[in-house]
């Protein structure tokens, strides 16, 4: 209010919404420099994970100090700074949803990185730079148990047909193909994750099964001892849309 007597105060900016904003900018900074270092090869995974796991630790921070911002900017408080506080959960709620969705499936799946249909004589890698054999033992054990679905499919078409729709699948979903033998009925082909381009590698096996043919696949996480699912998600995937292709 102006006039006679009054005199119009501005209210001071928060420094909680500042400092909030600030260290969800850092933890986004950190994330995004651990992605960077190791697409391109600047630094190893242990490294990326440390610099990862102080981005949340930011972020983290971040979102309590703009919630607390945003209690103290309200309309009607008596700081500025709502905005401000606004953007300091933009910037850190993604990393800190996607780090709780990432704790969670450690915790929902089983501690194994290698899953195969067959179990007893899983599909072999040949063409991969570190061609690795199935553990069996206690990575079967655990398999089953969290797996039990995961099977050989039999086919009707032949062997030469059933390798011409996987490759066309592979091919369809953007993997990188390491290896394409129909005499052998074999590919190999790596898979790269969204944000860091962490690498599964994957061998698809089809034999002749009668007048049909029967597949087999095995998908492997080249970093890490826990794939948190997604191998097993992978296996599926290509299993339902083989069977749909053939029955289409």
């Amino acid at each position: 209010m102006t006039g006679p007597g009054f005199t119009r105060t501005r209210k001071p900016f928060s420094r909680i919404a500042l400092t909030g904003f600030l260290f969800a900018l850092i933890g986004m900074g950190l994330f995004a420099a651990a992605v960077i270092g190791y697409r391109s090869g600047t630094w190893f995974v242990a490294e990326v994970m440390n610099l990862a796991e102080w981005a949340v630790y930011a972020a983290g921070l971040g979102c309590l100090l703009s919630l607390a911002g945003l209690v103290i900017c309200r309309p009607g408080g008596g700081r500025r700074g709502l905005i401000v506080s606004l953007l300091g959960l933009v910037l850190s709620a993604p990393l800190l949803g996607m780090t709780a969705r990432f704790d969670y499936a450690a915790q929902a799946y089983p501690p194994i990185n290698d899953i195969t249909t067959d179990r007893e004589d899983p599909p072999v890698f040949w063409d991969m730079p570190n061609p690795i054999d199935y553990p069996g033992g206690a990575t079967a054990e655990l398999q089953r148990a969290a797996y039990p679905d995961l099977a050989p499919l039999t086919l009707a078409t032949s062997p030469e047909k059933t390798h011409v729709r996987a490759l066309d699948i592979v091919k369809g979903r953007g993997w990188e193909i390491v290896a394409d033998v129909p005499d052998e009925g074999r590919i190999e082909a790596v898979a790269s994750s969204l944000i860091f381009g962490f690498k599964d590698e994957i061998v698809i096996r089809i034999q002749e099964d009668g007048d049909g043919s029967l597949v087999d696949i095995r998908s492997r996480s080249r970093v890490g001892q826990i794939d948190r699912g997604v191998n097993a998600k992978r296996i599926r995937a290509l299993l339902k849309d083989l069977k749909q292709d053939a029955e289409g």
